[in-house]
């Protein structure tokens, strides 16, 4: 009995990758025969897209800031030159055997609240040009409700467990889960697929997100913070 998702960012592990109905991988870190291989297993290969940072050199699109944790420079998402980089990248993931994509960094209310129209306008432009099967989108969730117009499923990335400093993993302070429930309670009202994705080493808190995820209608996949764990 397959499972339903896994993101997995290391390379190879066909064998383990093959049971789950969905698994989200690096584009560059599989062949079109390993991706062919899942494909006839059963499984739908999502490859990774990153649509407001990017860790590629210098570019003009770049703007001066970047992310902290991951050391990407966010980007101009209205710059057509960015557009068309991206859509470079999802048509070769495409064309490479990748059945659908999972689109990252979506979450820019905070930060880039300007840039949000730019944003649908770039995930409508990715579903036109390259008719994945699949187009799941991580969090976005100043995107609603248009979004869920766009993608065939959300993630809630890090919805109720999460990496904190020194190494540790833990739950959301009670407040946190508060809000995060107010969302989910949202997403359940949208016509799309849902799912949790969070971060635990240890049997309880797994259990933990596992449990809470299905109280909100979730699939739900718990993993280290570098996405190394299967």
């Amino acid at each position: 009995m397959t499972q339903p998702i896994a993101f997995y960012y290391g390379a190879g592990e066909l064998d383990r990758l093959s049971g789950f109905d969905k698994v989200v991988l690096q584009a560059d870190f599989y062949r079109p025969d390993e991706l062919d291989l899942l494909r006839g297993r059963g499984t739908q290969t999502l490859g990774y897209l990153s649509l407001t940072e990017d860790v590629g050199p210098p570019a003009p699109w770049h703007r001066p800031e970047h992310n902290p944790d991951w050391g990407g420079a966010f980007v101009h998402t209205g710059d057509p030159r960015w557009v068309a980089h991206v859509l470079e990248q999802a048509r070769e993931a495409i064309g490479k055997g990748f059945r659908g994509l999972f689109l990252d960094t979506l979450n820019i209310e905070q930060t880039y609240p300007e840039d949000l129209p730019h944003l649908l306008y770039l995930i409508a432009a990715i579903r036109e040009e390259t008719q994945p099967e699949y187009l799941l989108a991580n969090r976005g969730f100043g995107l609603l409700p248009q979004l869920a117009d766009l993608v065939d499923g959300v993630l809630f990335e890090s919805f109720s467990a999460r990496w904190v400093d020194a190494g540790r993993y833990a739950p959301w302070p009670d407040d946190v889960l508060e809000v995060h429930a107010s969302v989910a309670e949202r997403l359940l009202g949208l016509d799309v697929d849902l799912y949790a994705l969070d971060y635990a080493d240890n049997d309880e808190l797994c259990d933990f997100a596992r449990r809470r995820a299905r109280e909100f209608g979730m699939l739900c996949f718990v993993s280290d913070r570098v996405l190394s764990r299967i």
